[in-house]
């Protein structure tokens, strides 16, 4: 068979794949009788509200010179890391903003940067098409440099992303503009597993973001520059479980909902979007108009921890806050004193859903707290419990303990008023919009919102 013959029967079985794609939108769009959304207001769901105070950027963390490209938080909240183009790595420390590491990178061009699980290594990559792993407890050299103590080489574009596997120090992810996706044992420094390329079922353009499930670590979700997202299984390299349409533009940012279900995509078209992996099927869009000027871009995508809300960052420096449910935005973090003055890059939310971090083109990263409540008490003598079992606070017994610190909690009296600061809350974080109460009969309701 000549080549002719070869291109002529492959643009026509492009042609069928097309034809037939198309065939089950249409299909999909017939049986879409509603959305997220539509069902939510079809129930009365309440939507959610925020006031001007509710959150509140306390940290400013400076130091870097250049525009920041990355960050990432420890599992135990209490450290970060950001990656800029300044050629630098800082680790900071996220309650005080004082700098415990500053990392000379061997590339400046630095795109992408990870903590590891235990928080006992970083992992950054970038123009230079290599993955690089630092170990921070590891000597520095006769410069004061922390040397690279696992290169990671064999994409052959440059790295976009890098994400470890949940509960393990030994095994990470990373994309790449060469198309493909690759599985490392840092270890050894070799690669487990390739997904896509040349010879497989993957994407047809540069893999920007990845997103490994919470829930079930062998799978992970990857957002690229040919408008889709695509679903793999680390045990079957050689093609995506399922591949999601929907996105007018690249795919910047993909991130699991925290089910492990679900995932979100945010993309150049300005949307946000919210697929699922069992159907296959897109629940909800989130797009906020912007009159007849230019459309900005989605870069960054986070979830709280009840999946309730979705932290959104924009090219024009705006971080929506969306009520996934309702699909509205319910407070522009980019609208409040101290933001951002340039493009959101990067932003993430802390393990325990307390503080959320961005990261920008100013050079800056700020930390806003999101759990801000202040607690309005009744006629009557209360103590105040944070319990995990049931998300919420509830009328105190005799003898209830805090049961994050294991000491009984001084009991609050007849109209005081008490701020609830994060440090009083079990790591099932509960924030606490308002209280009503009622005095007849004498009962105290908490209107909660879990993050």
């Amino acid at each position: 068979m000549s080549v002719a013959e070869l291109k002529e029967r492959h643009a026509a079985a492009t042609e069928t794949v097309n034809n037939l794609r198309e065939r089950l939108r249409q299909r999909r769009q017939q049986l879409l009788d509603t959305d997220v959304a539509g069902y939510a207001r079809s129930q009365g769901r309440s939507p959610v509200t925020f006031g001007p105070t509710d959150l509140v950027c306390c940290r400013t963390l400076q130091g870097h010179t250049g525009k920041v490209y990355s960050l990432d938080w420890t599992p135990e909240r209490n450290r970060i890391v950001s990656a800029s183009q300044d050629g630098r790595l800082i680790v900071w420390n996220a309650l005080t903003s004082q700098k415990t590491h500053a990392i000379k990178l061997p590339c400046a061009w630095v795109m992408t940067c990870a903590f590891s699980p235990t928080g006992q290594s970083v992992a950054c990559g970038g123009l230079d098409s290599m993955c690089s792993i630092f170990n921070l407890n590891s000597p520095t050299d006769r410069d004061g440099n922390l040397p690279v103590s696992k290169p990671l080489s064999g994409h052959k574009g440059y790295v976009s992303c890098c994400q470890y596997v949940p509960d393990e120090d030994i095994h990470i992810i990373t994309s790449s503009g060469d198309q493909t996706c690759i599985l490392w044992d840092i270890t050894t420094g070799l690669r487990t597993s390739v997904f896509g390329g040349e010879f497989q079922s993957g994407h047809t353009a540069d893999v920007l973001s990845v997103s490994i499930n919470g829930q079930n670590s062998r799978m992970f979700v990857s957002g690229s520059c040919d408008g889709t997202a695509r679903l793999w299984d680390t045990r079957v390299a050689s093609r995506a479980v399922r591949t999601f349409h929907g996105h007018e533009g690249d795919v910047n940012t993909v991130k699991f909902f925290p089910d492990g279900n679900r995932f979100g995509t945010g993309s150049d078209d300005g949307t946000c979007r919210l697929f699922d992996i069992r159907t296959g099927h897109q629940l909800q869009v989130y797009y906020q108009q912007h009159g007849d000027g230019e459309v900005p871009h989605v870069t960054s995508i986070a979830f709280s921890t009840s999946g309730r809300l979705l932290f959104a960052g924009y090219t024009n420096g705006d971080c929506y806050v969306w009520d996934t449910l309702l699909a509205r935005v319910v407070l522009n973090l980019g609208s409040l004193q101290n933001s951002h003055e340039g493009r959101i890059s990067c932003l993430g939310l802390s393990a325990d859903g307390s503080a959320l971090c961005t990261g920008s083109w100013d050079t800056n990263l700020k930390r806003v707290l999101t759990l801000m409540g202040k607690v309005k008490i009744s006629e009557f003598l209360l103590n105040i419990v944070l319990d995990m079992a049931d998300l919420g606070i509830r009328r105190a017994q005799e003898g209830d303990l805090n049961p994050k610190t294991g000491k009984a909690i001084s009991h609050i009296h007849e109209s005081s008023q008490s701020q609830v600061h994060p440090s009083q809350c079990s790591p099932a974080l509960c924030y606490i919009r308002k209280i009503l109460l009622y005095f007849n009969p004498k009962v105290v309701v908490w209107e909660t919102i879990m993050l």
